[in-house]
């Protein structure tokens, strides 16, 4: 079985784990269950389909399924907007695959890069945390706010050079200053893990990513663990918990938004509620990043 079969069939079985007969209107179907969640016949029957097609599609084979069976199969699992793309990523990977004259290969995306617009744009939201980055959590470009916010991450000794890019699962999973800097580190362990997975669903085949994932695995046994749950987020809006070395705890609201014009990047923008404390805290990082910003380098 390929890996993407793989993939593909463990993320099935995990979902189906999660739907008890109760939550899927079957408590008459009750009686001695030897799985956890729904029986295979039973989400077979919710979607329609014939027990042996749902098997074959829980061992994997995605290929030449029909939107509409996937349709049906997402609403017997009763899947989330996130997990319903994740499937749908999983088939046309699948389909991707079984096509004749093609042979998905692991490749190396072009390096991705702020557009100097994009930049300026960052740059001009001087109240607001920004900062862009890529679907493998790197932080391409931000604003003098941002780097301040998430200078732990930029100093980190989890960045092996100045020129690579400071990455938020690397340094969540591999720097022990994490545990300090989120202060609800399982939330934040669990969101990063559920980012890659979705992006590994979207692009199978970046090399990039690929190799990110496998650095986590080897070093981090809670990464590799988290990682083989097949949880998947689309990440768009919320509340981010900080404990900033400097100016301590912040709350703040973000919006997250993919650009149209450089596919795979997203701006990400946090604010605080006027007047609360993590306002406060907020212009007072602002102050301390314009003051060591024009501190001399050789001070």
């Amino acid at each position: 079985m390929s890996a993407k079969s793989t993939e593909a069939r463990d993320f099935l079985v995990t979902r189906r784990a999660k739907i008890t007969p109760d939550q899927a209107g079957l408590s008459h179907y009750g009686g001695n269950r030897r799985v956890p969640g729904l029986r295979r016949e039973e989400v077979a029957m919710l979607a329609g389909v014939s027990v042996d097609y749902y098997t074959r599609l829980e061992k994997g084979n995605l290929a030449g399924v029909s939107d509409s069976v996937l349709d049906a199969v997402a609403g017997a699992l009763q899947l989330d907007e996130a997990e319903r793309v994740y499937l749908f990523d999983l088939a046309r990977a699948a389909n991707a695959a079984g096509r004749p004259h093609t042979s998905p290969v692991q490749r190396r995306r072009p390096a991705q890069r702020v557009r100097p617009v994009v930049q300026q744009i960052v740059d001009s939201m001087t109240t607001t945390v920004a900062f862009v980055r890529n679907g493998r959590l790197d932080i391409l470009g931000a604003n003098m706010l941002g780097r301040a916010l998430y200078s732990p991450v930029f100093d980190s000794p989890t960045r092996t050079s100045e020129v690579t890019p400071p990455n938020i699962a690397r340094f969540g999973f591999l720097d022990p200053a994490a545990r300090d800097f989120f202060p609800y580190y399982d939330e934040s362990c669990r969101t990063s893990v559920a980012i890659l997975r979705t992006e590994a669903g979207h692009n199978p085949h970046d090399r990039g990513l690929t190799g990110l994932i496998g650095e986590l695995c080897t070093r981090s046994e809670d990464f590799r663990t988290r990682w083989a749950a097949h949880d998947v987020r689309l990440h768009r809006t919320g509340t981010k918990y900080f404990h900033h070395p400097v100016v301590g705890d912040l709350t703040l609201n973000f919006e997250a938004m993919q650009f149209t014009a450089d596919a795979g990047l997203t701006l990400s923008a946090y604010t605080a509620e006027p007047g609360s404390p993590s306002a406060e805290a907020l212009q007072l990082l602002a102050s301390w990043a314009a003051t060591d910003a024009n501190t001399p380098a050789d001070r």
